[in-house]
């Protein structure tokens, strides 16, 4: 089997799912290549070194310049924070290199635009990950809607809650910092619920939004002084569909109780779908068939469903990972016939221009065109 050799730059939360995704991917489904774990890159010799040794990386490496410059590394995969997607991206386009990066795609749209650019350049396959479109009962909702089976649609209600911000004296992580994150609940999890209104309902034209920080100051990590919190803790918005729908984004990290509560609601003229992150092997379905109707609940683990038959018998449900696997699966597919990914870069900037008229509707207080 021919072997693409994976560079991963990035080791924390995100790289240790991006790990996991490569290793798995071979064994669950038919792959075109083997999907070699090269090496792995992090500031921290130490904590990177483990995490190659924990997840079977080759090598590590402090450096992603030189990493980057590897002539026997064929795939980038950007999992760092936000600052520092666009050097990354640039430098890995112009030495022809597959990228692949997390989301959002830059901490702002001059460098999302350039990342594009420098790929679109090089001739470079290029995909951004955007994960949750490849949770089974999405790819399900994606198909039912495209299908007409719940009609034109009127409304998308997305709303991404967490609540890990919520102790006043939790210590400000790079998340906090602009410079390095770019945005707050806007870039972390707007972001995801902006893709998947994309994804599903279509472009998003208009928006009217606000944008919120509730604790100005934290504690530095080791207790040495405190921050100031320059990013927002949430984001709310109405946003315009081009199709004429309508809907409402909210983000926050302060909805006390809520872990990970990814959800939308898109109702048609026909029916409605909803989905619940916490919930993600289930999909609601309403379809308006008289008096007698009624939501019902789609437990989406048969092997007819999208992604399903590479895992388990019916009912024995995925999780998280799962969505990464799918995605490092449909990348491989994609370098296999020389075609881009979706979604790709030309998604990110899509993306990046809603959160870019998001920040300049919540200044100007006014409706603000993407």
């Amino acid at each position: 089997m021919r072997k693409l050799n994976i560079a991963l730059i990035g080791y924390g939360f995100m790289g240790r799912a991006h790990s996991n995704a490569w290793r798995q991917v071979r064994s669950f489904f038919d792959v075109p290549f083997e999907p070699v774990l090269k090496i792995i890159c992090g500031r921290d010799e130490t904590a990177v070194s483990k995490v190659a040794v924990k997840f079977g990386w080759q090598e590590y490496s402090t450096s992603w310049e030189e990493v980057v410059a590897r002539r026997d590394v064929d795939l980038i995969d950007i999992c760092s924070p936000g600052h520092t997607h666009a050097p990354i991206a640039v430098a890995a386009a112009q030495a022809k290199k597959i990228i692949f990066c997390e989301k959002p795609l830059a901490n702002t749209l001059g460098e999302a635009e350039e990342m594009l650019a420098a790929a679109r350049a090089n001739n470079c396959l290029h995909m951004i990950c955007h994960n949750y479109r490849r949770a089974p009962a999405v790819s399900l909702a994606r198909e039912l809607i495209s299908g007409g089976h719940i009609g034109d649609i009127y409304h998308y209600r997305g709303t991404y809650l967490q609540d890990w911000l919520v102790d006043p004296n939790f210590a400000a992580v790079w998340r906090l910092d602009k410079a390095k994150a770019g945005s707050g609940a806007l870039g972390d999890l707007f972001s995801h619920s902006t893709d998947l209104a994309r994804y599903l309902v279509g472009e998003i034209t208009e928006v009217s939004a606000l944008l919120k920080t509730f604790i100005t100051e934290r504690p530095m990590p080791g207790g040495q002084g405190v921050a100031k919190v320059d990013v927002d803790d949430a984001a709310l918005s109405i946003v315009k569909f081009e199709n004429g729908a309508i809907g409402t984004i909210e983000a926050t990290r302060y909805a006390t109780g809520r872990k990970n509560y990814n959800r939308f609601e898109i109702n048609g003229s026909r029916g409605s779908v909803a989905f619940n992150l916490e919930r993600m092997n289930e999909l609601e379905l309403y379809i308006n068939e008289g008096p007698e109707s009624g939501f019902k609940t789609i437990q989406v683990t048969n092997k007819a469903h999208p992604y399903i038959k590479g895992w388990w018998p019916p009912g024995h449900i995925i999780g998280y990972e799962h969505t990464f696997t799918h995605t490092v699966l449909d990348l491989l597919k994609a370098v296999d016939e020389q075609r881009l990914p979706t979604p790709n870069f030309e998604d990110g900037v899509k993306n990046q221009r809603v959160l870019d008229a998001v920040e300049r509707s919540a200044q100007s207080q006014r409706w603000e065109s993407v």
